[in-house]
């Protein structure tokens, strides 16, 4: 009897040995699967973009080019879309993706970014492309930190040397013409800015806005005509018709000092500038770790280009006599 019990007892234990291993499999299987299951998740992204024009695409790419790399090829779905330089068409485009429910929103350029901001407190907001974040979401004494579900990079360079760099290149002139659309809150910035810095150089400055690209042939007209030297910010409006500001300076031979590379490629002499794709990079790492859990946006301060490189148009200086130092890079086309 002894026997049999001994028998029975050893037979019990093997079967919960055997339970115990089968339930360990099972529980090593659920991790497995949850670890593949996180690790294979799936991203919508919404993209509004004001306009199309070199910068605005370079820094789109960018964006897109890293969270790819981030994140892996195919984990993100892009929502590309562009309101053609129409700000109302800006809030159609996002209050799409809030009825979409997209997982993080990409706002190139300053209309974008304040459709968003008034389209979406949950969402996470990306701005790239924007000037300056207090000026273009209304908030008084910005400290770089939005602290809501917005933050982002910007594209300002130091104002005062874009203004140095006039001084270093048209020393000699009296009268400076500032040229922006009056519809861009950036851009109003930018133009007071650097009339500031002009004037303490010793330049006679007037502002030229316009209102929309159907004004800006008069307008431009009007600032070459009464004007040395013609400054334009980063200004979408003009990027987007640099050609007509061309058209109209080159021929009476007044040169335009342009606040970022695609508007000096079509119509400047110079620029101090970013690189619009790192900006867009460096949007993209930000989106990464929003999207990972890596990091909170309202936690994120906004970020800024690491570096500014002096550039030249080659052929518009050439065309009006203007002698470039050694130290400014050829814009290539």
């Amino acid at each position: 009897m002894k026997k049999f019990v001994s028998i029975l007892l050893t037979v019990v234990m093997a079967m919960g040995l055997v339970a115990c291993s089968s339930n360990s499999s099972t529980g090593s299987s659920s991790q497995q699967e949850s670890s593949n299951s996180s690790s294979d998740k799936k991203y919508t992204v919404g993209i509004c973009q004001l306009v199309q024009h070199e910068a605005l695409d370079a820094a789109t790419k960018g964006f897109k080019d890293e969270l790819n790399k981030e994140l892996g090829e195919g984990t993100v779905t892009f929502d590309e879309q562009n309101a053609q330089g129409d700000s109302a068409t800006c809030s159609t485009i996002i209050n799409g993706f809030v009825s979409n429910n997209v997982d993080l929103i990409l706002a190139n350029a300053t209309p974008a970014l304040q459709a968003a901001q008034a389209g979406t407190s949950e969402i996470p907001v990306l701005g790239t492309s924007v000037t300056e974040y207090g000026v273009a979401l209304g908030i008084k004494d910005f400290d770089g930190l939005v602290g809501n579900n917005i933050s982002g990079t910007s594209d300002l360079a130091p104002l005062d040397q874009q203004a140095a760099m006039l001084k270093e290149l048209f020393p000699d002139k009296k009268k400076v013409g500032l040229v922006y659309c009056t519809a861009e809150a950036n851009s109003q910035y930018q133009v007071d800015t650097v009339k500031k810095e002009l004037e303490k150089l010793g330049y006679t400055c007037k502002l030229y806005g316009f209102s929309d690209s159907n004004d800006l042939s008069s307008v431009g007209k009007t600032a070459a005509d009464e004007s040395d030297v013609i400054y334009v910010p980063t200004d979408n409006t003009v990027a987007s018709n640099a050609s007509i500001l061309d058209n109209i300076c080159r021929p009476a031979k007044v040169p335009v000092i342009a606040g970022e590379e695609g508007v000096c490629s079509k119509c400047g002499v110079a620029t101090l500038s970013i690189n619009y794709y790192d900006l867009g990079v460096a949007t993209g790492k930000m989106a990464a770790k929003i999207l990972t859990g890596e990091s909170k946006v309202e936690e994120m301060k906004i970020e800024y280009a690491p570096k500014f490189t002096k550039k030249y148009n080659k052929d518009i200086c050439k065309d009006l006599g203007v002698e470039i130092p050694d130290d400014y890079v050829a814009i290539e086309k």
